[in-house]
């Protein structure tokens, strides 16, 4: 059985391929041609283990994810299986896996719902997720300008992202940007909404990636208002875990606004016209992401063998 590593994954991978095995696999589980496993999270004495997974039989893949998290930092592995034989391929370092999927379907959301063409992007928190949604979003929008509101990050953040994207970008110290971008993607720890949901411009795409918890949230219930559509990975798991969702005002009836992003991906879903109101994607990550990519990569690895 074969072991990849992080860094075989890299050399592997495209963000483009990534792209792709995220669209083929929310076409399958939109199509009823895959499932998933929920997560589940263990705890005692400050370490939690969880574990999530999913059978994708057209990709002929099966397998589960498994990572714990100690003192706030993640380490991912996953099992890959043949769904054809039952036999186990190859076991995976999946931190970059699970850096790679989480851009690439916000990617994927982003092509159906946000504004064609958009030219400006505020992104809140600049840690592995977000720098990676950064470098992927640039290269499939014509970006003229991103803005960065993160107080942790090192002071070399803006020239360091500017020479990685070929997009000018800027440090803020507030978030009074975000009502000036058209693409607004927050990756952040933040357990209380991160600013107010009025000021978000007009007819802005909004990608929420940074909390799976169901009790912190970046959001708050005026951006949740704005939204005429919730899109999200897995309503069953979304419902569950999304602060954002889960602690809004009842009265916002949010799970009547949400709609799986399979669905869209397959068409049976058409965007709406934001208007004065926005487009918002809601993700947690499902183990749909994980094998789909675990999957991919190991069949490059495979090919680059033979």
């Amino acid at each position: 059985m074969l072991h990849i590593n992080d860094a075989m994954v890299d050399r592997l991978v495209s963000a483009d391929e990534a792209l792709e095995s995220m669209r083929e696999a929310f076409k399958a589980f939109g199509s009823g041609e895959a499932a998933m496993q929920q997560r589940e999270r263990t705890d005692a004495g400050g370490v939690k283990l969880s574990t999530l997974g999913a059978v994708i039989p057209s990709q002929g893949v099966a397998g589960a994810k498994v990572y714990t998290t100690i003192g706030g930092r993640f380490n991912f592995v996953i099992l890959l299986f043949s769904s054809q034989t039952g036999e186990p391929l190859a076991t995976m370092e999946a931190n970059a896996i699970t850096r790679l999927r989480t851009a690439a379907t916000s990617l994927l959301a982003a092509e159906q719902l946000a504004p064609q063409g958009a030219q400006s992007l505020f992104l809140c928190g600049a840690g592995v997720q977000g720098l990676a949604h950064a470098r992927q979003f640039a290269k499939h929008f014509p970006l003229r300008q991103i803005t960065v509101y993160d107080p942790f990050a090192g002071e070399d953040l803006a020239t360091r992202l500017a020479r990685e994207t070929g997009v000018a970008t800027k440090r803020v110290s507030d978030t009074q940007a975000v009502g000036e971008s058209e693409i607004v993607i927050t990756a952040s720890r933040a357990v209380e909404p991160l600013f107010p949901g009025a000021r978000i411009a007009s007819g802005a795409f909004v990608a929420a990636i940074g909390s799976s918890l169901p009790h912190t949230r970046e959001l708050d219930d005026a951006a949740l208002s704005r939204a005429s559509t919730i899109v999200v990975e897995w309503r069953r798991q979304s419902l569950q875990e999304a602060g954002d969702l889960v602690l809004a005002d009842p009265a916002l009836e949010v799970a009547s606004k949400v709609v799986e992003l399979g669905d869209l991906v397959c068409g049976r879903f058409k965007r709406q016209p934001a208007g004065d109101g926005i487009s918002l994607y809601k993700a947690v990550g499902v183990g749909l992401e994980d094998i789909a990519l675990a999957g991919l990569a190991y069949r490059k690895h495979l090919e680059a063998m033979a």
